[in-house]
Parts: structure tokens; C-alpha cells; sequence
């Protein structure tokens, strides 16, 4: 497919598969496509030629009520109502669910609940989100997210705002969607060891096309690194994981002395 903002042209003869029941994560320097990628996957954006398909069938094609049974997406940066709290926000995952002949039920306060516990925003409940830090935010529409409870998840930059211990519980309960619930989630990362670690399946971008794809220790390897981000590295064995660590080449001393 071609991927263009206009006139513009972010991506041409670009061809992606995600596999059912992965926890995809696409890596890649900046502009090179990755969320323009996921915007066109989750329908924010139609292709300018060429075609999304969602369970083999377009996804533009689709009603909008039925792709968001299906598709959940958390993106970049989101907006959220003045004056909304934490709980009617979270809510908002569920309106999919709803209709003439089903409206709020204690299942949809169930699952609420349950997503605030999962992502640590139970507590902020009756709190304004626009009082909120960036990383409490980002928590709080991951929370939103997942209360659509949908097979397929979309993740732009999840640990977007977040510290490292919120990074990584951010993406452990994303790994235990993905191994428990069967979720299929695709996400965008910019830390390639938090990539290597989570994902099932990595795709790496550049200039708007694949450059790999595959498991994460056939794609992170020391010649990849440098071709897509231009940066010399060296890649070994995660000792916690055995998953692909990269550390990058020390800056070389010029040996001047003052």
C-alpha cells in the first residue's frame, strides 16, 4: 500500500502481515512510517492506494461499531475531555459494547474495574485526568484501551511519559494480555532491548519500508541495527532473558589531555 498525508508520501509499495495471536512490535528511527503504520492499520488513515485487510476483509469497509469489537487502539498522544475523570473515561471503552437493546450492565462495570486495577489507576478513579502527570495519563488510556476488550490491540508508544518501572510494568501486562488472553497486540517502540525482550514478532522500518521481519533474534542483530539507525553496536544475550541486548559502540577517546 502507499501511506501519504496529502501530497505527501510517508511510505510506497509498503507490505505488512501481522500474525494472528503475536505481540508484534515495530521498531525504527524517527519518520521512517511506524505510526503512520499503525494509524493506517487501526482505519485513522486510509491508504492512498492499496488496501487494510482485517480478518480478510477491508477494514474501511467495515462498520465502525464492528471494527471497534475487534480493534482497539491506544495512539501517540490523545486529548481528553475537560472535566472528565478517570473512571467515566475508562468507561468510554466499553460504548462499543452498547446499543438500544444493551446498555450499562454490571458486566461493563466489572470489566472497568478490573482494567483501573490492572494498569495502578484504580485509586485516581474520581480524579480529573487533566489533573493527572503524563505517565498517570498514559496509564489511564491504557486502562480505556484495554476495557474495549478487544482481540487485537494497537499500542503507539505505550511507555510514552512513563519511568522505567512503569515502562516495564507497562509492557509485563502487555505481555500477559498477549500470553493469557490470547490478545493479538502490535505496538511501537522506540527501545529496541524493551522490543527484543517482549515481542513474538519485530518488524523493523526504514525510510517507509520493511527493512526485516521475523523473531526477535533473527532481525536485532548487530548489521540491522547499524544499516536501520546508523548507530555501530555490539548485540549479546540478555542474561535475564536470552532474548538480543544491544549495546551500543563507546564513543571513541580523541586522547587529548588540558
Amino acid at each position: 500500500m502507499t501511506l501519504a498525508y496529502d501530497k505527501r508520501v510517508i511510505a510506497e509499495d509498503l507490505s505488512v502481515e501481522i500474525p494472528d495471536g503475536s505481540f508484534t512490535v515495530i521498531i525504527g528511527p524517527n519518520a521512517c512510517g511506524k505510526s503512520t503504520l499503525l494509524r493506517a492499520l487501526s482505519r485513522l488513515l486510509k491508504p492512498a492506494a492499496g488496501t487494510v485487510l482485517l480478518d480478510g476483509k477491508d477494514v474501511h469497509s467495515q462498520p465502525t461499531r464492528t471494527v471497534a469489537k475487534t480493534l482497539g487502539l491506544l495512539p501517540q498522544s490523545s486529548t481528553a475531555p475537560d472535566g472528565i475523570t478517570v473512571a467515566e473515561l475508562v468507561a468510554r471503552g466499553r460504548y462499543p459494547h452498547q446499543s438500544i437493546l444493551r446498555r450499562w450492565s454490571t458486566e461493563d462495570e466489572h470489566v472497568v474495574q478490573e482494567s483501573m486495577l490492572s494498569t495502578g489507576v484504580a485509586d485516581l478513579a474520581d480524579r480529573h485526568v487533566d489533573e493527572l502527570s503524563g505517565g498517570q495519563r498514559q496509564r489511564v488510556w491504557l486502562a480505556m484501551a484495554l476495557a474495549q476488550q478487544t482481540p487485537l490491540l494497537l499500542l503507539d508508544e505505550p511507555t510514552t511519559y512513563l519511568d522505567i518501572a512503569h515502562q516495564i510494568e507497562v509492557l509485563d501486562l502487555c505481555a500477559e494480555l498477549h500470553e493469557r488472553q490470547g490478545r493479538t497486540l502490535v505496538a511501537v517502540l522506540h527501545d529496541l532491548n524493551h522490543a527484543a525482550r517482549y515481542a513474538t514478532h519485530l518488524i523493523a522500518m526504514r525510510a517507509g519500508k520493511v527493512a526485516r521481519s521475523g523473531l526477535p533474534a533473527e532481525v536485532l542483530t548487530a548489521e540491522l541495527v547499524e544499516e536501520v539507525f546508523g548507530l555501530p553496536c555490539r548485540v549479546i544475550d540478555d542474561p535475564e532473558t536470552g532474548t538480543p541486548l544491544v549495546i551500543p559502540a563507546a564513543r571513541r577517546s580523541t586522547g587529548a589531555t588540558v
